[in-house]
């Protein structure tokens, strides 16, 4: 099993094929409209605007697990990302990261990546860094402002 082996659905409703992405490093990342870290958002726009026709794909996963953070339907999250923050990378459909129900893709990259911060996703934001080949390359903590991990990310582009 791989990145390449899963789907998710966009914001729009529409089923995404994570193989589109072969050849592309992805930036995942489980987002929140009402969070003290969505400004966030603003850092990860820009990190897909200078890298974006280098290879990188940023998508973004809102979920509401955090604190409510995230209440508003798909379409409410939409047009609060773009008016609030101009963000043009991939968001999908609203998801669980955590519990028996989480989105196959988190578990997959929780199970990646359970030596680095845990097993679970403690918050939003959490970042996970995956290369060109589909191999997950780190997880980065809610915290890590995504301006600060343009070197690894360079690496790998």
């Amino acid at each position: 099993m791989n990145i390449y082996d899963f789907e998710a659905e966009d914001i729009r409703g529409q089923k995404i094929d994570f193989k589109d992405f072969a050849g592309k490093a992805l930036l995942i990342v489980n987002t929140a409209s009402e969070c003290g870290l969505t400004p966030q958002f603003e850092s990860l726009e820009e990190l897909y605007q200078e890298y974006k026709d280098q290879g990188l794909e940023i998508l973004g996963f809102p979920c509401n697990q955090f604190g409510n953070q995230d209440s508003g339907t798909n379409a409410e999250i939409k047009e609060f990302c773009q008016l609030n923050y101009g963000v043009s990378f991939k968001m999908f459909a609203k998801i669980k990261v955590n519990g028996s129900d989480a989105h196959p893709l988190f578990k997959y990259l929780k199970k990646e990546t359970a030596s680095l911060l845990g097993g679970i996703i403690k918050w939003n934001f959490t970042k996970f860094l995956v290369d060109r080949e589909g191999n997950v390359v780190n997880r980065y903590a809610p915290t890590t402002d995504p301006l600060k991990i343009k070197s690894e990310l360079e690496k790998i582009l």
